[in-house]
């Protein structure tokens, strides 16, 4: 029985990425549909990183088209590949950088420079190649979390080279000063630290920039959301009402200068006690599911309120690379799949396709 591109689309139809909700049809990730004879083989390309996800999608497409009468070998090739998406209007591209992730809270305490690490971490873990701009110039904290110390290198005077730990690229001011200068600094001195510490950067063909941004609505907001290019933001908060008083005011801020919200991430949604299992919401719940709706964006996932998070975090090593296999990473590994799966349905970034238009006097 000869083996039809009709039969194959078809199949192929009815396999449904988990991750994006979409089928390979639908959503133009199969490719390269080659039929000869009974053998079928084909690409199937993923707009997020997907390591952990790549094999189980292959054996499902294998098993869908061997389900075709006639169909004799299956090969599927299934990868990833991260494009830059659009910004700001008007707001230039930084080199080296495809995609930049605000990661914000209304508010301090909430565990956003939590967030911030892990989410980078898990992003290199299934398979990206990411970045991380520590963006709180009064108390940077990422040096410690990230476990790295000394000083960056500038090859010409002018650059720096961004300091690396457990595969991923970082910069921070914390590299740049001692550990206990505070910086008595004002509102324009800051903001200018942060774009040189953003544009002075080597940052080396990174698919997806996280900048953790300090708490608050201030100077370094305002100036990444209309200077620097960011492809979305992310909202860390607490189910407790103060908190997501002051998220819902940094939501509407990202909002009002045009900046997608990819979703929320809830910190301490539930406490389980060690010695006994009992779990308690200290901090209420349900707060983030109600923000979420009330936005109309998506709960991207709930972390415990664990003293492992906050050890591991203070210990330089944290949750994703400490305990891999464990629920607490793979909860933040799922919350980076749904990031880059919302920013993969964005508009890409077109503008390196346009010509450069000269008018000459002729």
């Amino acid at each position: 029985m000869t083996v039809t591109i009709e039969a194959v689309q078809a199949a192929l139809g009815a396999v449904v990425d988990a991750n994006t909700g979409k089928d390979l049809v639908s959503s133009k990730a199969a490719r390269n549909i080659k039929i000869a004879g009974g053998d079928v083989s084909l690409d199937i390309e993923l707009g997020y990183p997907a390591k952990s996800q790549i094999e189980g999608i292959r054996k499902l497409v294998i098993e869908k088209l061997k389900g075709i009468a006639g169909v004799g070998n299956v090969s599927a090739n299934v990868y990833s590949k991260i494009v830059a998406h659009a910004v700001q209007r008007g707001v230039k591209m930084i080199p080296g950088v495809k995609n930049i992730i605000a990661v914000a809270s209304g508010k301090g305490g909430v565990g956003k420079s939590t967030t911030a690490v892990n989410l980078v971490l898990a992003l290199v873990a299934e398979g990206a190649k990411a970045g991380l701009l520590d963006a709180d110039i009064y108390g940077p904290s990422q040096p410690q979390m990230l476990g790295i110390s000394g000083r960056p290198e500038s090859a010409d005077g002018k650059s720096l080279e961004p300091m690396e730990a457990y595969g991923l690229q970082a910069m921070s001011i914390g590299f740049l000063i001692d550990v206990e200068m505070p910086m008595v600094w004002r509102g324009p001195m800051v903001t200018q630290a942060l774009q040189q510490l953003l544009n002075d950067t080597n940052w080396r063909d990174v698919d997806y920039l996280v900048i953790d941004l300090p708490p608050g609505t201030g100077d370094i907001q305002l100036t990444l959301a209309q200077q620097v290019p960011v492809t979305g933001a992310v909202i860390v908060t607490t189910p407790q009402d103060i908190a997501l008083l002051d998220a819902r005011k940094g939501l509407k801020m990202f909002e009002k200068v045009g900046i997608p919200i990819l979703g929320i991430v809830e910190n301490m949604s539930i406490h389980i006690c060690s010695k006994c299992g009992h779990e308690e919401h200290i901090f209420g719940s349900g707060g983030g599911d109600r923000m979420a709706k009330d936005y109309e964006v998506e709960m991207l996932g709930a972390l415990p309120l664990d003293m492992k998070i906050r050890e591991q975090g203070d210990g330089g090593k944290p949750s994703v690379v400490a305990e891999p296999d464990s629920r607490v990473a793979e909860i933040y590994r799922t919350i980076a799949r749904r990031v880059a799966v919302k920013i993969a349905d964005q508009a890409r970034d077109m503008t390196s396709k346009f010509p450069n238009i000269v008018i000459q006097n002729t």
